[in-house]
């Protein structure tokens, strides 16, 4: 279950790579443009902006972000579905899927599988966190590992889900495609104001979610004070602030 309050924690910093991806994509007037994993909706209404003569739909697989998303109304639909059973419609001339493929096991397979459904001249246009290796998923996995967690969690928390920017650009060039494939680490200055750990309310809007399905209400209580001070030992505070460096991995790819 997804909350769409924790998830827009930290909004501003969760929105920039969004934008630093839709500004790669090239296309000047598509006729529709799909936005896979949309969350609560409020990005994908910039596309709307953006392409003011397209029709733009979010697509998510949570109930709670699509009830947020549509409750606001405007000119964007949104649809309650899964990435991995999307299939473009013939007039679909922009993908943009952030910060949500690291959630799909076979997202190599379905953007291949994209590439080849889409029209000559259309565009797909993903990032994926890729900071997988960081202090913070480091003390995530290895607090998993540990008893009394460790049953309950196995498979749970994976140790990286995603590729290099090289890879994915390998992926699409062989299937055709004209590719532009980056990474970027930003660095977040988390204000240090609460009475949780700026990165550990940070990772509770996304990476602890299938943490806290798994476990029952006592057992998570236990398991966020502890990994609250393991993230707490590795991200020091100074003038009231937290730095979260942030890799990310960005591919915006032509359909040839």
């Amino acid at each position: 279950m997804w909350d769409p309050a924790l998830y827009g924690r930290f909004g501003a910093e969760r929105s920039r790579p969004f934008f630093d991806l839709v500004a790669q994509i090239g296309a000047r007037y598509p006729r529709a443009v799909a936005d896979l994993g949309c969350g609560p909706g409020d990005l994908t209404r910039t596309l709307a902006e953006r392409w003011p003569l397209a029709r733009v739909t979010g697509i998510d697989n949570s109930p709670e972000m699509i009830g947020k998303a549509t409750a606001q109304g405007g000119p964007v639909g949104f649809e309650l579905g899964g990435i991995a059973d999307w299939h473009p419609e013939p007039d679909v001339d922009v993908i943009v899927t952030n910060a949500a493929l690291q959630w799909v096991p076979e997202h190599r397979e379905l953007l291949v599988r994209w590439a080849g459904e889409l029209i000559s001249g259309a565009w797909i246009a993903m990032q994926v966190p890729g900071n997988f290796d960081s202090p913070g998923h480091r003390a995530l996995r290895d607090l998993a590992g540990e008893a009394p967690y460790a049953d309950r969690l196995a498979g749970v928390v994976r140790a990286n889900p995603v590729d290099d920017p090289e890879d994915y650009a390998a992926l699409l060039t062989a299937a055709g495609a004209t590719v532009n494939a980056w990474e970027t680490t930003y660095l977040h200055l988390l204000p240090d104001d609460g009475p949780d750990h700026p990165v550990l309310r940070w990772m509770e809007g996304t990476a602890l979610r299938p943490v806290r399905a798994a476990l029952d209400d006592e057992a998570w209580t236990a398991f966020r004070a502890e990994l609250g001070e393991r993230i707490a030992a590795t991200h020091t505070a100074g003038d009231g602030l937290v730095a979260l460096s942030f890799r990310r991995i960005f591919v915006v790819a032509r359909v040839s």
